[in-house]
């Protein structure tokens, strides 16, 4: 079992940044991938970033690149989310999210273990 503990959250104005992180604990997978997505009120959850735990390759949905980026701390188990340049579309609950497989993807059926989730709310 892999625990997932996210936290950075808050109320930020637009323009504004915001780190998330994940603290990852259990048997974590050294292949696999640790991800970010997030759900807005009467939307379906959607993908954001992902890195692979062992060579920290990155991939990001169009909207959040060169605004948002995605990394790891290996030695705290730990993955971070940097958000700038944040905008008022940006408002969800963001979810950490891990993967054993070690194939990227951008489905939430791909993930195995999810956080709790954390609020990010961007006033205009």
């Amino acid at each position: 079992q892999v625990q997932l503990v996210e936290s950075g959250g808050g109320l930020v104005q637009a323009g504004g940044s915001l780190r998330l992180s994940c603290a990852a604990s259990g048997r974590t997978s050294g292949s696999g991938y640790m991800a970010w997505f997030r759900q807005a009120p009467g939307k379906e959850r959607e993908f954001v970033a992902a890195i692979r735990w062992s060579v920290g390759s990155t991939y990001y949905t169009d909207s959040v690149k060169g605004r948002f980026t995605i990394s790891r701390d290996n030695a705290k188990n730990t993955v971070y989310l940097q958000m700038n340049s944040l905008k008022p579309e940006d408002t969800a609950v963001y979810y950490c999210a891990a993967d054993r497989s070690g194939i990227i993807s951008t489905r939430v059926t791909s993930y195995d273990y999810w956080g709790q989730g954390t609020q990010v709310t961007v006033s205009s």
